[in-house]
């Protein structure tokens, strides 16, 4: 028993527009949701889900607009050259991504902000994400990655890569598509996740029985006022919100 990430979940005012810039953004297509309050980012034309590799993204609107508290999760995307990393950067710019200051200080990547202000990093170069595709990883502030690293790597069916006392990184077994970290990073979780995780249990096994062992694990119930879904919410050892979907 075992569970995948399939999507990333980012809350939006106007989901059409944030929607619009991701998939812009990673060379994806924008689809609309059925219920006209999503849109679904996701490689080649036609609607894959669940995609075999990639962590999709998938926007949702909320009334709320983001506060100015960073966001405890973020992506971070690959570049091949300097080259592609000052193109991409001027190109998501001219997209409506602005800069942004998360205290990084003078490093060799990039941090912008989506139209609604969520952070993410343009990445220099690494040999590490060359063939990861767009998102080069889906990166977690935490205070403990060694504790981070034993909760999501019962949850998932992926490989642990790396635990040190300021990251852990997990990824996929069949060792395509982005990278799960957990950075050390200081201050803990004041606020609601704006990007969260959303997980799917494999074809044949049973949603409930995965819920049960992922509490087991350490995951508490979350209520969000979501009410009556085919989906759980629920929060991992620190509190950061991720859901379980129904498989369809």
């Amino acid at each position: 028993m075992a569970l995948r990430p399939v999507m990333v979940n980012i809350k939006a005012v106007d989901h059409s527009v944030v929607g619009r810039f991701w998939a812009e953004a990673l060379g994806w297509t924008a689809h609309s949701g059925g219920s006209g309050v999503t849109t679904y980012a996701g490689p080649g034309g036609d609607l894959v889900w669940p995609h075999p590799v990639a962590v999709c993204v998938d926007v949702v609107t909320v009334p709320e607009p983001k506060t100015t508290v960073k966001n405890r999760v973020h992506l971070d995307l690959a570049t091949t050259s300097a080259a592609h990393q000052a193109g991409l950067v001027a190109r998501l710019r001219d997209l409506g991504a602005t800069p942004a200051d998360v205290g990084q200080g003078d490093v060799p990547w990039t941090v912008l902000a989506d139209p609604e202000g969520n952070e993410f990093c343009v990445l220099e170069p690494r040999e590490k994400y060359q063939d990861t595709g767009p998102i080069a990883a889906v990166v977690v502030d935490c205070t403990d990655p060694g504790a981070m690293a034993r909760f999501w790597g019962e949850a998932l069916d992926w490989t642990l890569h790396e635990v040190t006392d300021d990251q852990a990184t997990l990824r996929s077994t069949k060792g395509a598509g982005p990278y799960l970290e957990f950075l050390r990073t200081p201050g803990v979780k004041t606020v609601p996740d704006r990007v969260h995780l959303d997980l799917l249990p494999y074809p044949g096994d049973d949603k409930a029985a995965e819920v049960a062992r992922l509490r087991a694990l350490g995951a508490t119930d979350l209520d969000l006022g979501q009410g009556d879904v085919p989906w759980t919410c629920l929060a991992d050892p620190e509190g950061h919100e991720f859901c379980v979907l129904a498989p369809s």
